[in-house]
């Protein structure tokens, strides 16, 4: 029998979805961007001067994947477009065979989940809304895709070479910080779940 999935990641999912897409549309409507210098002249300081940590709200236009790896080139937004499709058919067949046994597991799934989805749409939807997308056809449109980033921080106390102004962490947004969650839940899970086993299969055979 295939495993179905329950009210609370349905929900978790959702939740989560809807904050994504509330707090990228905020940034969207509310700080300018420079589509010609593919640059962004607002942000708000939320925590600076501290000596250890620099956290602003920016707006930035992702066309590659986390960390920027692969922005800016023409071939990405189809190629990871199609990756992310490939990940939720997989993922959604991995589910319903049982795969995610544990409850830890079941939500670090909706977590990925999550953050698949909430990129995929900016992805989907985002290079419609461009100023230019009224003259360009569909495909043209949806290689313009973007996903939209606004969580940025900044370690001064970090230097190097490289960072002689301290180390800068890429911009990222809540589907990011979704995925990134459930990874570290699936590496915690790697050690819980085969002592449960031997629990279960214990109980079992008394």
């Amino acid at each position: 029998m295939k495993e179905r999935i329950p009210l609370y990641l349905i929900l978790l999912i959702v939740g989560l979805y809807a904050l994504d897409q509330v707090s990228k549309w905020a940034v969207v409507l509310n700080f300018s961007y420079d589509w010609l210098r593919q640059f962004s002249p607002d942000y708000i300081s939320v925590l600076s001067d501290n000596g250890i940590m620099h956290f602003n709200l920016v707006r930035v236009h992702n066309t590659g994947v986390a960390f920027g790896a692969g922005n800016g080139t023409a071939w990405a937004p189809f190629l990871f477009l199609g990756i992310q499709i490939v990940a939720l058919v997989w993922l959604y067949r991995l589910f319903r065979k049982g795969f995610f046994c544990t409850r830890l597991l079941k939500v670090a799934w909706a977590l990925i989940i999550t953050g698949i989805i909430g990129n995929m749409t900016d992805r989907l939807l985002q290079g419609f809304f461009r100023p230019e997308a009224g003259e360009l056809g569909f495909f043209a449109n949806l290689m313009n895709g973007y996903v939209v980033d606004f969580l940025d921080f900044s370690f001064p106390w970090i230097t190097s070479e490289n960072w002689p102004l301290g180390y800068h962490w890429p911009s990222f947004n809540v589907a990011d910080s979704c995925v990134c969650i459930a990874a570290g839940l699936f590496v915690i899970a790697s050690f819980i779940t085969p002592e449960l086993k031997d629990k279960k299969d214990n109980k079992e055979t008394v």
